[in-house]
């Protein structure tokens, strides 16, 4: 089939032939994927007619977490996250399959409706957990919709966590992960791409004067400055970490960013303390910081990591019985990429920091993540395109 016929298709802004685009909003990196690849999709003038759904919406109905508290699942773990109760999570991995098989029927008869209705083009899964409800929905309404999940993790925690045995597209950003596909999923086709989605922000970098930019923030603008991030929700992580470098004699300075976690933001911002600190809240401007900064501490997210990577910054994270399981292969991969540390815990920040800080080391590991080249939101587009370029269907069809 001709790709510009094929292409000319999805002009048509009816809520017809739409690309779905699936994401909740748990963590908050489903979501920024999500609208990382409808922004670069429309740079790109990608004639495209993409719908950007909250599955928790779709399944509120079914959600028994917010019949019984008032409060929705999403929202039950960003309170998790904020307040650090993740000890224990990979024993609540299996106690939550357990619920979402039970209520497995109904979340495909939910999503059999609604697509029955929509009738999408493709769909595009960028969440774990849902994968088996929502292709046997799909396989309800129409088995020639593609069904490609992205993996916004770096790798698969199985099992029935992102890759599914079933005949669909996985995108993976590590070679983990694609063994995974090709060992848990061997009907599947996979695709490599380069790393985890990125916002485009970060490739459209402008030089500035970092000595200037950091004295508007109250910092030195020649000592080494270290970002601390721990998502959208924060962490109270962050007390310690900023106490235990303060009664340090370590010659550093930090960016905090606090996300949304107003309370955390004003007791950081509050604190008298002996090294400079510039404290901010929830802000899009993280690659303006990033670009203010010489190392980042945060937790093992493939998003901070990704971020923190491709602006060329040493990570140093933390592994042990308080890491979401979906995020520990990540520490691990930043000790083999020789981009940064893992810990045990943050009680050995200091330490850390005096290891970084020799002379070479941290240009030495700048240099590793400078070398670490990710364009996977671009490659993503280019896949999804081709995808749609091989649906044979005719256009007629719906």
């Amino acid at each position: 089939m001709d790709l510009f016929a094929c292409r000319s298709r999805y002009n048509d802004e009816s809520p017809l032939d739409s690309i779905d685009f699936i994401f909740f909003d748990a963590g908050g990196g489903h979501r920024a994927a999500a609208t990382a690849l409808e922004a670069v999709a429309r740079k790109e003038n990608r004639p495209w007619n993409i719908r950007l759904v909250d599955l928790q919406d779709v399944l509120d109905e079914l959600d028994i977490f917010r019949k019984y508290t008032g409060i929705r699942m999403e929202d039950i773990y960003n309170r998790l996250l904020e307040n650090g109760w993740t000890l224990g999570s990979a024993q609540m991995v299996p106690l939550m399959h357990g619920i979402i098989r039970l209520y497995h029927r109904a979340q495909v008869r939910v999503l059999t409706k609604y697509w029955t209705e929509s009738r999408p083009r493709m769909v595009v899964s960028l969440v774990p957990n849902f994968s088996r409800a929502q292709w046997q929905a799909l396989q309800r309404v129409d088995p020639a919709v593609p069904f490609v999940t992205i993996l916004t993790d770096m790798a698969d925690y199985p099992p029935h966590f992102w890759i599914e045995d079933q005949k669909q597209t996985f995108i993976c950003g590590t070679d983990r992960a694609m063994q995974q596909a090709a060992s848990i999923s061997p009907s599947s086709t996979a695709h490599r791409v380069s790393g985890m989605i990125l916002n485009p922000k970060f490739y459209d970098i402008q030089p500035v004067d970092r000595a200037e930019r950091r004295r508007a923030l109250g910092l030195d603008p020649d000592k080494p400055a270290g970002m601390v991030l721990f998502g959208g929700m924060g962490s109270e992580k962050m007390r310690d970490i900023l106490d235990r470098i303060d009664a340090s004699n370590l010659d550093v300075q930090l960016i905090l960013l606090c996300g949304k976690n107003e309370k955390l933001r004003a007791a950081l911002a509050g604190r008298k303390t002996r090294v400079l600190k510039f404290v901010e809240g929830f802000t899009r401007e993280v690659p303006h910081y990033m670009q203010l900064s010489d190392f980042f501490v945060g937790k093992p997210g493939p998003g901070s990591i990704s971020e923190a990577i491709h602006m060329g910054l040493p990570v140093i994270v933390e592994k042990n019985a308080w890491t979401l399981p979906q995020e520990r292969f990540n520490a691990g991969w930043v000790v083999e990429n020789r981009v940064g540390e893992s810990l045990d815990s943050f009680r050995g920040i200091t330490g850390a920091l005096e290891r970084l800080l020799q002379p070479g080391r941290l240009a030495e590991y700048q240099a590793n993540a400078r070398a670490i080249r990710n364009n996977a939101v671009f490659e993503i587009t280019e896949i999804l395109d081709t995808i749609l370029g091989c649906d044979s269907r005719p256009a007629s069809s719906s």
